[in-house]
Order: structure tokens, then C-alpha cells, then sequence
């Protein structure tokens, strides 16, 4: 085994104790710095939860593996199902896996998912657009975009994200099949772009290809920073999980290279097959699973970095990204075996984390036969709009609609300026130094967004159409 050949990176550092709360049991707290969170049950008596995204409604979306989508009311915990598939295939690891919402839900209420399914005795994946209605409580008229992608109990992926550019990446599994990875004429193994109605973009790698980039073993978690830049984690063998940066047309090695280019046959293949390296590498494996990008004031101690969870060390992971975003700087664990095995993780507007247990069936504590979904907050913070006179607070913005730019006329410099889709996601952020800025919106696509300016005197937000 090559973990038995090379020296793991030492970046690890350990978060400090777990504290039970006195006023109430059933919550704990845990230090990020100088600020405490607070971690805490929204819902119970779920199945293994692989899926959690924060709607434009104000509501959780969740996947549980065993088909059941669901709106939780973040408030009060209410589980709303939408749907149950009628063909999903859960043995073993497979079963419903990913979901993403469509970014202008409002005029296009997709709800685009991943699953397991079985054709002629045989195990298969295909990804699959769902039509909410929010007056039914209902998803209908299923479109499959992909399917026939060949599928095992294990190995399977997958996680959806929908790029600042309008377009799909998938991941997949080798499905237990090696070589495929490798294989251009394969879907197994890859990280796929498709645009939203399921046809090929133009200007992928290889015309008429949905690969983005190939070499993987059984990517599952996928994030998008607002400046563009793309990582995924990834399950590796026996040694080197990984937590890749996802650049277009890369190969990521396997099942040639495990980990770093670091053995001499290693280094011949990435030499030759334009091998991108993953930033770090867990051996012992840890079992990376749903991944997310941290950068609100609430708590101030995760900002500009990536939030991993874990589902073998049964952890949260705060990955320190550097400026460049190339190297990770720190890891440190946060909730070691306090809650069990968490495999999704969601960031709220307002800065509060999102976790998904996957237990049933796997481990005897936390009780296997209940997952959750905790909300991890820090409970002092007030935002900037509530604790200053934001109607003293006011900017321009125009053209309204723009096409490739628009301007922000400022009352004064030092503005964060931050520009989210309507599902609340960060797609743009920068800082002005002087009273005019320029939001280049070349990247984003069609639709309509919000743009909030936060300064010393407040915050306030503007609609942005982008045409």
C-alpha cells in the first residue's frame, strides 16, 4: 500500500473540547477562535441524509438516500416531503444522491437530482430534472438529462453543482471499474459539464464530450467559490483521500496515481497526462464526503475556508484555504464523533452550517437507527442591518438591467460589495476602495440577483438583472 511508502503531510491540529450546555442538554457548544457555536438538532428521525441545500424559500432541501425528498423548515423542524422516487435502487451505498436547485428558481423551479436505478438487472445512474410546484407541495414531469452511467453498490459519487456560468458538473464513480477513470469514452470516473437541458456545452475539453475532467475515483464532495475557482473531495482506496482544485481538462490520476506524484512511476504518468496534484491527502483514509465554502462574519474564525464533512472520522473539517486558493494552510477537526458519520454540509445567508448524518446501519453510536440534521450557529451575532440605522445606508446601481457590467455609486469607500443568486449563493464579492466600483458580470448568467453593500454605517441591497 502506498501509505506505507510515503509520510502524510502533518497540517492536522485538533479543535478543543466539547462543551454541554448547562441551560439546555441537548445542546453543544464548541470554541472557533474567540466565538462560540452552538450545535443543535433541527430535525431527527431521518435516513441517512445525503443532501442539503438551501432553498430560495427560506427552506432546507433534502435527499435521503432511501429516495424521500423533503423541505425542512429550518425554524421548527418540519419535514415536508416532496416526492418518494418510484425507482430508486438503495443496496449498499447507492440510492438518491445529489441535488441541486435551478439559480433563478422563481421562473424556473428545477430541482435537478441524482440516483441509483436498475435496468435489466443491472445497476445504473442517471441525473434527472423535477418541476416544483410551491402550490401542490409537489415535484413532477421528470426529464432524464443522463442516464445508462454504469453503477455498483459502491463507488457511485455523486454530487451535482451548478456553475456561475449556467452550466452542470456531476460527478461520477469508477463503479468499481479502474480503467475507466481513465477512459475518454467513459463516463465512470469523471467530474461531467452538461448545460441545463442535458445537451453538451460548446466549449468543453473534447467536442461532443460531457467530460470536464477524468481520473477520479469516487468524488462526493463539489463546491464553487464566488471567484470562480472549483474543489472537489474524493474517497481514495486504503490511503490518500483527497480534496482536489478542480481546474478544466485536468487528469487526477487514478487509478495510476494515488494521491501525490511521488513514486517514480507516478511521476511518468503525471508528467504525461497533465496529472493536476490534490492539495491534500488523509492517510489513514478519513472518508471526505460533502463539501462547502465558509466566508461570513458570523463566525469569523471559518472565513476563507473550505467546510469538509466526514464521514469514516465522523468530523467536521475547517480546510484554511490560502489568498490564491492553492494550497490549504491548516486543517483543523471540529465535532469529532459527537454526532457520527455527517456527509452533507450547506452555509445559510446568514451564515449558519448545515449537517447531514448518514448513520443508519453503520455505527451503534450515535443510535444508527436516527440521523439528523444540526444547525451549527454562532447565537451572538447580529448582522450589520440590525444593529445600525440601514435606511441611513443607501447605493446606486445601474444600468439595471446590465449585460456584462454594472456600476455601484457608493456614499463611501470601503464597501464589501456581494452579489447572490436567489438561492442565496454567493456568485461575485469584492471590496471598493473608492465610491464607484464595477461588478464584471461577464460569468454570470441571465436572470436576476441580489447586490448587498456593507460598510460602517450598514447594509443594504439592491435587485440586479442580468440580461
Amino acid at each position: 500500500m502506498k501509505f506505507l511508502r510515503h509520510t502524510l503531510l502533518a497540517l492536522s491540529t485538533l479543535g478543543l473540547p466539547l462543551v454541554a450546555s448547562a441551560q439546555n442538554p441537548a445542546l453543544t457548544t464548541f470554541p472557533v477562535g474567540t466565538t462560540t457555536v452552538t450545535a443543535s438538532a433541527v430535525a431527527t428521525n431521518l435516513n441517512v441524509v445525503w443532501e442539503i441545500v438551501w432553498g430560495p424559500d427560506n427552506f432546507l432541501w433534502v435527499t435521503e438516500r432511501f429516495g424521500r425528498i423533503s423541505r425542512v423548515n429550518p425554524a421548527t423542524g418540519q419535514v415536508l416531503p416532496l416526492l418518494t422516487l418510484p425507482d430508486v435502487t438503495p443496496v449498499g451505498e447507492s440510492g438518491l444522491l445529489g441535488m441541486v436547485l435551478h439559480p433563478q428558481f422563481a421562473t424556473s423551479p428545477y430541482v435537478y437530482i441524482v440516483y441509483n436505478y436498475t435496468n435489466a438487472g443491472d445497476l445504473k445512474e442517471k441525473l434527472v430534472r423535477y418541476t416544483y410546484s410551491a402550490a401542490a407541495g409537489t415535484l413532477t414531469a421528470p426529464l432524464v438529462l443522463l442516464d445508462e452511467i454504469d453503477a455498483t453498490t459502491t463507488h457511485s459519487g455523486s454530487r451535482l453543482l451548478i456553475l456561475a456560468d449556467g452550466t452542470l458538473l456531476m460527478t461520477t464513480g469508477d463503479a468499481q471499474q479502474r480503467p475507466r477513470a481513465q477512459s475518454l469514452a467513459s463516463t465512470n470516473g469523471k467530474i461531467l459539464r452538461l448545460n441545463l437541458d442535458g445537451t453538451v456545452p460548446a466549449d468543453n475539453p473534447v467536442a461532443g464530450s460531457y467530460v470536464y475532467t477524468l481520473g477520479h475515483r469516487n468524488p462526493q464532495g463539489l463546491v464553487q467559490l464566488p471567484d470562480g475557482r472549483i474543489y472537489s473531495s474524493e474517497h481514495g482506496p486504503n490511503n490518500d483521500d483527497e480534496v482536489n482544485k478542480i481546474e478544466v481538462g485536468r487528469n487526477y490520476g487514478w487509478p495510476d496515481v494515488e494521491g501525490y506524484c511521488n513514486l517514480p512511476a507516478e511521476t511518468a504518468f503525471c508528467a504525461t497526462n497533465n496529472v493536476r496534484e490534490p492539495l491534500t491527502t488523509w492517510t489513514p483514509t478519513i472518508a471526505p464526503a460533502g463539501l462547502a465554502y465558509y466566508d461570513h462574519p458570523a463566525i469569523p474564525g471559518w472565513r476563507g475556508s473550505l467546510l469538509l464533512a466526514v464521514l469514516k472520522e465522523r468530523s467536521l473539517l475547517q480546510l484554511a484555504l490560502d489568498a490564491p486558493g492553492t494550497a490549504i494552510i491548516s486543517r483543523t477537526d471540529f465535532l469529532a464523533r459527537t454526532f457520527g458519520r455527517l456527509r452533507a454540509v450547506c452555509v445559510s445567508p446568514q451564515g449558519k452550517v448545515y449537517l447531514g448524518t448518514s448513520n443508519r446501519g453503520q455505527i451503534a453510536s450515535p443510535a444508527a437507527t436516527d440521523d439528523q440534521i444540526i444547525v451549527l450557529e454562532n447565537r451572538a451575532y447580529i448582522p450589520t442591518a440590525t444593529r445600525t440605522n440601514a435606511a441611513a445606508f443607501t447605493f446606486d446601481l445601474f444600468p439595471n438591467p446590465a449585460r456584462r457590467q454594472a456600476t455601484v455609486q457608493l456614499p463611501v469607500p470601503n464597501i464589501r460589495l456581494t452579489v447572490r443568486d436567489l438561492l442565496g449563493r454567493t456568485v461575485l464579492t469584492q471590496r471598493s476602495s473608492t465610491t464607484t466600483a464595477t461588478l464584471n458580470l461577464a460569468t454570470l448568467q441571465a436572470g436576476s440577483y441580489l447586490v448587498q453593500a456593507d460598510g460602517p454605517s450598514g447594509s443594504a441591497v439592491r435587485k440586479l438583472v442580468v440580461e
